[in-house]
């Protein structure tokens, strides 16, 4: 059984920084993939960054730049550090762990970006 504890969330001011982290039970490097996705209020949920197997990233547009996903195989931790976070950030973030056929989530964590 896979299980994903995800931590770091919070309230910061527009302009500021988080970093997320997410501890995967099991050893991270033989998932298929890991990555945070975040849902506002009334909206769907949406992919923010995901890193594969071979360390490959990949992010949605309107966080290049600003969002850098990263891991540490030792600690079997997955991170997104979030920069020049903006109130349309906020939201609750979760993350996603793919192995094989299965795709398994944190319980989320909330970001809120508000001065």
């Amino acid at each position: 059984q896979v299980q994903l504890v995800e931590s770091g969330g919070g309230l910061v001011q527009p302009g500021g920084s988080l970093r997320l982290s997410c501890a995967a039970s099991g050893t991270v490097f033989r998932f298929n993939a890991m990555g945070w996705y975040r849902q506002a209020p009334g909206k769907q949920r949406e992919m923010v960054a995901t890193i594969t197997f071979a360390g490959s990233t990949n992010y949605a547009d309107s966080v290049k730049g600003r969002f850098t996903i990263s891991r540490d195989i030792g600690k079997n931790t997955v991170y997104l550090q979030m920069n020049s976070l903006k109130p349309e950030d906020t939201a609750v973030y979760s993350c996603n762990a793919v192995l094989g056929a299965t795709g398994y989530w944190g319980q989320g964590t909330q970001v809120t970006v508000s001065s």
